[in-house]
């Protein structure tokens, strides 16, 4: 069960999540449900309509997917008892959101920032994809150190108009 903790830095609200396989699905409903609940590029009923349309919020579907790259890699690849916790930050212009997962592991995250242009990819592996995707798909990404290990995050922009899907 995920436990709200402190407000991170920009007002927005944490969330523990189980050190497992289940803080996947669940990170992704917790995404979900943020990006519906302000207007989501998705959401229909009282918060979607004209006020999401002003509020320019990300899409929701790429932010589900780096999410849970970013827990999968959390709970697969850190070493550390403590949980981990998962902030989405709203933001207000232009619009967008940063989405941060903290681990308790201070070991840089691989090659998020700065991959190595030398370095020949397999195309049979199956893992080492996750971080390509980050860097691929968010408008920014990074990592730093927290006082309980490290954050790792993306920030997303607000979805264009032209992009926005048809209301029915």
């Amino acid at each position: 069960m995920p436990h709200d903790t402190d407000p991170a830095p920009g007002g927005c609200r944490g969330v523990r999540l189980p050190r497992t396989t289940a803080a996947v699905p669940l990170a992704r409903a917790l995404v979900r449900a943020a990006l519906d609940a302000s207007g989501g590029s998705d959401a229909s009923g009282p918060s979607g309509g004209a006020a999401a349309e002003a509020a320019g919020r990300p899409d929701r579907d790429t932010a589900e997917l780096l999410t849970a790259e970013l827990v999968a890699n959390a709970v697969e690849h850190t070493r550390g008892d403590g949980p981990i916790e998962l902030f989405v930050e709203l933001l207000a212009a232009p619009g967008g959101c940063q989405i941060e997962v903290h681990d308790p592991d201070p070991a840089h995250p691989g090659e998020l920032v700065c991959p190595d242009p030398d370095a020949e990819v397999d195309p049979w592996q199956e893992h080492g994809r996750g971080l390509l995707l980050i860097r691929a798909l968010s408008s920014a990404c990074g990592h730093r150190p927290t006082a309980r290990g490290k954050a790792v995050w993306f920030t997303l922009p607000r979805l264009p108009a032209q992009r926005r899907p048809a209301r029915a």
